[in-house]
């Protein structure tokens, strides 16, 4: 990851002396938003939009999926989105460039790791032992969902090489097919991949990794500097619109979450979204206020540092601004 945005930020000099924020930037209605990926584990989000929350603040949303922390990061940096929905870990990777006009976390939507642990067996009162010699696939090296699984394994007493094999030679979107192929002993999956996994009769669920791992600010809103001054009553709308969205998602069933959420994941069976839904509220992994918490977020430098992905811990103020999140 982090070579990987060393490399952005280097291209980013050409971009910028092109696109200046004025120039990229526009008076419009209009939010460009750059989410990580596109998951039910954003089910609030999604919330928001159907239910024209959105509307109702006066804005529009254009969601473009940025396939991964780092690109939806280069789209902040070159103004080619106004805000973006990712993991603060990359924030952080970005403020040790030393980037100046470093996007910051301005909100908070998920408080855990959406993904669930998988067994090829049934695991009744899963706790991690007796899986000694077993083959955990984990994701790519440095990915936010491999470092938590291995922040998780290593508290548990597992040491790669030693007494577990983690194997990071799989994407991590990629894990769910391999699994399915024979591959690995467990697999880390988010909603709806894991229950389409148990419901072909292919594995099992047997623990939420974010709830053995505690609360971190996982997945979160970014935007520049200079995007929150020049906007300030954008960057407050759309807050506003998906903690409402939030709320609906935190009050409501999940049956009347996936009806209404159904038309963005088009060929996701309802029986599927209900139960990726169910497992997300069951799990406790959405925020029920947008502001970051200090002990969480010195929770995911831990997680960070143990997998030796962070060159030196930073200040929770250089990275949070809770302005907006403190209005809503």
């Amino acid at each position: 990851m982090k070579k990987i945005l060393t490399i952005t930020l280097v291209l980013l000099l050409v971009a910028t002396a092109v696109c200046s924020f004025a120039a990229c930037g526009d008076n419009s209605d209009v939010i460009r938003l750059n989410e990580v990926t596109h998951s039910l584990f954003y089910t609030p989000q999604y919330l928001a939009m159907a239910l024209g929350y959105f509307e109702e603040e006066g804005i529009s949303v254009e969601v473009t999926n940025g396939a991964g922390a780092n690109n939806v990061m280069t789209a902040l940096l070159t103004n080619e989105a106004d805000i973006g929905l990712m993991g603060c870990e990359a924030n952080i990777y970005v403020f040790l460039e030393g980037k100046k006009d470093y996007p910051k976390v301005i909100g908070q939507l998920t408080k855990r790791d959406g993904s669930f642990l998988v067994a090829r067996t049934s695991m009744p009162n899963f706790d991690y032992s007796g899986i000694e010699n077993t083959t955990v696939l984990m994701g790519r090296t440095g990915g936010m969902p491999a470092m938590i699984l291995q922040y998780v394994l290593n508290n548990k007493g597992y040491i790669n090489g030693t007494n577990i094999t983690m194997d990071y030679s799989i994407e991590f979107g990629a894990l769910g097919p391999a699994f399915t192929g024979g591959t690995g002993d467990f697999v880390p999956l988010f909603e709806p991949a894991a229950s389409q996994v148990v419901k072909e009769g292919k594995g099992y669920i047997v623990s939420a990794i974010g709830m053995d791992s505690g609360e971190i600010p996982y997945t979160c809103y970014s935007v520049s500097a200079k995007f929150a001054e020049k906007y300030p009553d954008k960057v407050e709308k759309f807050l506003r619109a998906v903690w409402r969205g939030t709320e609906y998602a935190l009050s409501h069933s999940a049956e009347d979450c996936a009806n209404l959420v159904s038309k963005y994941f088009d060929g996701t069976t309802m029986d599927l979204l209900v139960s990726a839904i169910k497992n997300y509220q069951d799990f406790d992994v959405w925020m029920t206020t947008p502001v970051t918490d200090k002990n969480a977020f010195s929770r995911i430098q831990d997680i960070m540092e143990n997998a030796g992905e962070l060159a030196r811990r930073v200040s929770y103020d250089d990275i949070v601004d809770n302005t907006f999140a403190n209005k809503i």
